[in-house]
């Protein structure tokens, strides 16, 4: 799974640090941060197989922020959400 660049993103995170995956970005005034991830064929078929996802979290010892995974898209609005 891959960060991938998208229309609203205006940061990148980690840019110039090597030891991480550049992240592109939307950031918010509200400290709203969203990232999209694009999947390659085999990680689109284990999901589909297994119906699971593994988020993993660098908090350096810091208290757990809160997080969301979703498939439709943020900026998207829905009249049912």
């Amino acid at each position: 799974m891959k960060p991938i660049n998208f229309k609203q993103a205006g940061v990148i995170f980690a840019k110039n640090q090597p030891e991480y995956m550049p992240l592109p970005a939307y950031k918010g005034d509200d400290g709203k941060v969203i990232s999209c991830w694009k999947m390659g064929f085999k990680e689109r078929l284990k999901i589909f197989l297994t119906g699971r996802i593994w988020l993993t979290l660098l908090t350096f010892n810091n208290p757990l922020q809160p997080q969301r995974l979703d498939v439709d898209c943020p900026f998207l609005r829905r009249a049912n959400r």
